[in-house]
Order: structure tokens, then sequence, then C-alpha cells
């Protein structure tokens, strides 16, 4: 049997997995024995995963990095226990997606089950927003705010902090599986287990009311639901942060392939300024520049990568744009003496400006940037609209289908209705209902008390009241109708408030 074969090559935006020897140099492997490559009997399908021991880096962009981890692990972790009076009955709690209810809750906005477009527009405010920020700044996303991006980097820190920064993590993996690294890797996986967990339990707060699971999760009074998901999401947050990954992004997201799309030459991403640093090579103090680049080839850019590739390469698929080798080339340029920015976010215009000794020039107002701020403007201002428009009350109605209409003994006809009056007020509310459209019609509710042709309902706060009506209009009136007949549901709330109506037809069965 040959050797194992890992097989590669570098990769542009939209090309395949990163180069083997930007890998190798990620996790200190230099040599690799590739003698069986051309024998058949000897190819894998799949490239083997190397483990990959990013270095801590230091600088701005990782404080930002820090910061974006605390905000938002922060804002996870603790908006399902922040409370919400909404008046007795209600939930209380702030952010809830009442499924039993059928109700959304985000603190002053109550969604009903017919107003998911309010869903949708957030959505699509979502997505336009982040096609806005790939063009000005490319996978800035990936790089801060992306949930496997937090969970990753809070993952490698507990690593770091039990098995050691990169060599001495190096180190151990080297060492067989006894002893103290045995110790290191139990404490490291539980620390992982437990995150993991919190994590799914947390995500489960979100839909049922949060300090009644968390009072009765431990003693087996949750829902059952409580602990099916909250098992499925910690094995998963263990899986995809704590074993695969930067595979995760590589091979699973579908956003890498998509942002080619959406950057041009003008967007802003991470860049290796090849003009300044090339040729690159190793530097000894008091050495000249001249005739070389500032690059020294020390490879810190690579050590610090949490996806493993070597951004001197050029642009690749992997690249997360999370900065972390421009603090880790900065740092590098301060102590050999050279200016910072061999490494920095730039544009490709650029890139090709500079050598030339032109003037960088940044076009942040572009034509796809344009669009994309009046797109999500556009839709932020309808949805605020409907949002300070939006009326408490709301009614459904639903003609009967068998029988469509019934001819009664004296030559009338009676058509039914079931009408749901929605009231979305935290108050209990009358409603007057009444039919428009056919005259001498009359109009009668089970159960109801009838006056004048109109019924008296009473709905309660934040529930949908059912009722069923009947329609009879005369036979000399039905003699002047068509066989159907436009008509009106009208409710109106006693007092002078709000109204509702909806437009259906009476069927007359006439030829």
């Amino acid at each position: 049997m040959g050797k194992t074969t890992i097989i590669g090559g570098s990769s542009g935006k939209t090309g395949g997995p990163q180069s083997s020897k930007s890998k190798r140099a990620a996790h200190g492997v230099d040599k690799i024995d590739v003698t069986a490559v051309n024998k058949p009997e000897h190819r894998e399908l799949y490239q083997k995963r190397i483990p990959i021991y990013p270095k801590l880096a230091h600088g701005t962009y990782r404080k930002i990095k820090w910061a974006f981890l605390f905000v938002l692990l922060g804002i996870y972790y603790v908006v399902p226990f922040i409370r919400w009076d909404r008046g007795p009955g209600a939930p209380d709690q702030a952010v809830l997606a009442d499924f039993a209810g059928r109700r959304f809750y985000f603190f002053f906005i109550e969604i009903w089950p017919q107003e998911v477009y309010y869903i949708t527009g957030l959505l699509m405010l979502a997505a336009f927003g982040l096609f806005m920020a790939t063009s000005l700044f490319g996978r800035v996303w990936c790089g801060y705010a992306c949930p496997q991006t937090i969970w990753t980097d809070l993952f490698i820190a507990v690593e770091r902090m039990v098995e050691g920064d990169r060599n001495a993590r190096i180190k151990l993996a080297r060492k067989p599986l006894r002893g103290k690294k045995l110790v290191k890797k139990i404490i490291k996986h539980s620390a992982w287990l437990l995150i993991s967990f919190l994590t799914g339990g947390v995500f489960v707060l979100y839909f049922l009311d949060a300090p009644t699971v968390v009072r009765g999760f431990f003693v087996g009074q949750a829902p059952i639901s409580a602990y099916l998901f909250t098992a499925i999401l910690t094995f998963t947050t263990y899986t995809l942060a704590g074993t695969m990954r930067e595979q995760v992004c590589t091979y699973m997201c579908p956003w890498p392939r998509i942002q080619g799309a959406l950057t041009d030459e003008d967007s802003f991403e991470v860049t290796y300024r090849a003009y300044r640093g090339e040729p690159r090579g190793p530097h000894k103090k008091g050495d000249s520049w001249e005739g070389r680049g500032d690059c020294i080839d020390c490879k810190m850019c690579v050590a610090v990568c949490p996806m493993g590739i070597d951004i001197r390469d050029g642009d690749q698929l992997e690249c997360i744009n999370c900065a972390l080798c421009i603090d880790a080339c900065d740092d590098v340029m301060e102590k050999i003496g050279r200016p910072k920015g061999l490494i920095a976010y730039d544009t490709e215009r650029n890139r090709k400006r500079l050598p030339k000794g032109e003037k960088p020039v940044y076009r942040l107002f572009r034509p796809r940037i344009i669009l994309y701020a009046i797109l999500v403007g556009g839709i932020a201002a309808i949805m605020m609209y409907g949002l300070m428009t939006r009326s408490t009350l709301d009614l459904n109605t639903l003609r009967d289908r068998s029988p469509t209409f019934v001819r009664l003994s004296d030559g009338s006809v009676r058509n039914g209705y079931t009408l749901k009056i929605i009231n979305k007020a935290p108050n209990i509310r009358k409603f007057r209902v009444s039919v428009e459209g056919i005259k001498d019609s009359s109009l009668k509710a089970i159960g109801l008390e009838t006056k004048d042709d109109t019924v008296t309902v009473v709905a309660e706060p934040d529930k949908v009241r059912v009722i069923k009506i009947y329609v009879t209009v005369p036979a000399k009136t039905v003699k002047t109708l068509k066989t159907s007949t436009p008509v009106s549901i009208l409710v109106e709330e006693l007092g002078g408030g709000e109204r509702a109506v909806n437009k259906t037809v009476f069927l007359s069965g006439k030829p």
C-alpha cells in the first residue's frame, strides 16, 4: 500500500479547496510523500482534514472580533430572559416565537399568522443588507458576525486556555493519548459540550417561556420538544464548531460561491500587497532592504489564520476576511522597522494602481451599492409605515360551501358565512356586524341577539372570535338578483373605533 496522498491546489474566489502547501504550513508539516499520485489505486476521493492550530493574534482586528463575540453571544444568551409587560393573559417574554399561541412577539411588536409578510420583509432586509455589506467589504459577515465564526472562535479560545497556544497544541497533538494529554482533552471537550448544551438550550427558550422551561428542564417537567431540540442543537454546535470548523465554511456554506457575483474591483478585501512584499525571503538585522520586498516569509499570517490559508497566494475561496493576518503582519513589520500595511483591506483596483505609482481610488457609492441601499431603505420604510398604521382589528369571512345556499319554503334564499373577528388589542372590545349590498336582506347569528339587522359581538383581548351568521333575502328581492351578487360584511367597533370590511358574494341559484 502507498502512502496517503493529499490532493489540492491554490484556489481563487470560485475555486476548490485551499492549497495543501498552506494547510501543511498551518499545522507544522513541511513535507509529504506524493510518489503515489499517479497510481489510481492510491488516490482518495476526498482529502483528509488537516488539523489547523491558529495562533493567538494581537491587534486592532482581533479586538474587534472579541467585541463582536462578546456582544453577540451576550445578546443571544440574555434576550430570552428579558421581560415585557403586555397585560394580563399575554406572554411577558420580550422575544418569543409562540407556536402554540400562533404569535411572534418582539418587544412592542406582535405578529399574527396572517401578518407573515413582516417576517418576509425582515428576511429581505437581511438579504439585501448582506448583499450590500459584501459588495463593500467582501466576506466581512463571515469574518465577524456569522454564528459559525462566533462559536468556532469561542471553542478555539477554550482550546487555547486548556492546551496552550499554537506550538503547545501542535506538540500535544503528536503525543500519545494518555496522562496530561488525556486530562486536557477531557477538560476541553467537557467545556465544549457545556457551551454546546447552553447554546442549544437557550435557542429552545426563544420558543417557550424561558423561566418556566429552565425551572422544569432538570426535573423532567419541560416539554419533550425542549429536550429533543436541545439535544439536536448540542450535537450540531459541538460538531460544527468543535470538530469541523473551517470545513463548514469551505464545503458546507454556499456563501463563498455566491460572493463572487456580489464583489467587484472596488470591494474592500483582505489583500497581500505583493508589489511591496516581493521578492520575499528571510532577513537578518542590519542587512540592506535594497532589491527585495518587505515580506520576510515568517509565515505569521498563516499561523494566525483560522482557515489555514496563505493570504500571499492571492484571493481564495476560503478567506473569511477576518483580518487576523493583518494584525500578525503589522506586528512583524513594526518589529523589523518596516511600514505597516503589507497585508491590509484594499480593493482590486488599487492593487493594480499602486504598483504603477498611482494614487489609490476608493469608490463607495457605486450603482450596485446605491441599488441595495434603495432596496433596504424602501423595504424598511414600507415595514415601518405598516407597523405605524397597523390595525388592531382584522376580519376573515368564509362562505358556506355545502350547501352554497338554501331556498326556504316561502321562496326566500339564505346564505351562511363564518366570520373570524380578530381583536389584536389588549382589551375587551365590542363590535357591530352588518351586511351591505342587498336591499331587504336580514341578518341572524347563532347564539347572538340581532337588532335592526345588526349583531353585537364581544371579542376578548388578543383573541379570535368566531361566529356563524345567516343572510336571508326575501323571494321578491331574489327575483331581481343575479346568480352571484357582491355583498360586504362590515365589522365596526362600537363607539366609533376601527372597522373592517370583507367582500364576498350572495348566491341565489337563479339560472
